[in-house]
């Protein structure tokens, strides 16, 4: 063999030998990139303890990130989140399986919601699962649920039912999966992720209502939790409805809110209707509530909370600091308008009708 053809058996091994790197290479990146199939786990390498924060993007952007060991809404302030929802959804996410595996184009997307998100109808939720660094550690797109096959024989409490929903994987663009969780958990409204507990205003003594102006409009009082409520400064011609304000009075136990603001509350959304609820309670407690605005069947309603606690009450003294914690930072509120709007009523609606009031009398007033 000569020279010249020793170079070119040469330039040929070397040649053979690159092709077999760029196959092993490719055949190595086939096993990195899994293609998921039928039965396997839709996220095999998700660990929930590695979780730091949940990135959400659907119409809007929604962050809960966990701070200091305290898990928060970024969009209303790092208002405490409901850790329950969060550890419910990452121990389900954790073993959630494919059901369903779909080579669908990208024009077909919108079918099952899966366009890319804020794109309008059809579009998915992105949600991204990251460290404390901020680092995606996991993303899926979320699309449409998956309505529950039906047959004959079925219950009629088992019909129009969810089993799952339609799912898509970035690293998988191609690939439209259908897993076994619908994941009703998982929204894009900062209000759902909220930690709803709420102050508890009990053993209520005395309700006032005031105007805009300050006047009092209204004050019931009871003497006991026993005792009926009673109109103060009634006059012979006002006869309280008891019942009417026992009922408006009980709402108090169950105030709850659905979504807060974070700051002072803009002037062109108060309204010149602005009320002021006035409750104490037995045990020296005394809550304001100040309704601020009304939208789309919701008060804006700001809390202030003190009480009166004698020396050495220390389970009073607990309970004020539960309770001032929803008075802190500026919060105002968003509670339903059916909650509050029997407290917020005219002086007038809380007497009975002349007619009742005469019937029990036996005569004229």
């Amino acid at each position: 063999m000569n020279r010249r053809q020793f170079a070119i058996l040469l330039a040929a091994l070397v040649l053979i030998g690159s092709a077999g790197l760029i196959v092993i290479n490719r055949h190595n990146e086939s096993w990195n990139v899994r293609e998921t199939k039928v039965g396997d786990k839709l996220l095999p390498n998700f660990r929930p303890n590695d979780i730091a924060a949940i990135h959400i993007k659907g119409s809007v952007d929604l962050n809960v990130e966990n701070k200091d060991g305290v898990w928060c809404v970024k969009e209303r302030g790092n208002y405490p989140a409901n850790y329950d929802r969060i550890k419910n959804l990452l121990l389900r996410i954790k073993d959630i399986k494919v059901v369903q595996s779909d080579d669908i184009g990208p024009s077909q997307r919108a079918r099952v919601e899966l366009e890319e998100p804020g794109k309008g109808v059809g579009s998915g939720t992105l949600v991204e699962f990251k460290d404390a660094a901020g680092k995606v550690l996991d993303s899926l797109l979320v699309g449409k649920r998956h309505l529950r096959p039906e047959t004959a024989s079925d219950p009629f409490r088992m019909r129009g039912l969810f089993d799952g929903c339609y799912v898509l994987l970035p690293k998988e663009p191609q690939n439209v999966l259908l897993i076994s969780d619908e994941l009703a958990g998982i929204s894009a409204e900062p209000g759902a992720w909220l930690n709803t507990e709420f102050c508890k205003i009990e053993n209520v003594k005395s309700i006032a209502l005031a105007g805009s102006d300050g006047t009092n409009l209204w004050t019931l009082l009871r003497e006991s939790e026993s005792k009926p409520w009673s109109l103060v400064d009634a006059n012979p011609s006002e006869v309280l409805d008891a019942t009417k304000a026992a009922q408006s009075a009980e709402l108090l136990n169950f105030l709850a809110f659905v979504d807060i603001i974070s700051n002072a509350v803009p002037t062109e959304h108060v309204f010149m209707g602005q009320k002021e609820l006035k409750i104490e309670t037995f045990d020296h407690f005394f809550y304001t509530l100040q309704i601020l605005s009304r939208r789309e069947g919701m008060f804006q309603v700001a809390l202030g909370v003190r009480a009166e606690i004698q020396p050495g009450a220390t389970a009073l003294r607990d309970e004020l600091g539960r309770e001032s914690r929803f008075a802190t930072n500026g919060w105002n509120y968003m509670v339903e308008s059916k909650m509050l709007e029997p407290l917020l009523c005219e002086r007038a609606n809380l007497i009975e009708k002349t007619e009742l009031v005469r019937a029990k009398t036996g005569g004229d007033l």
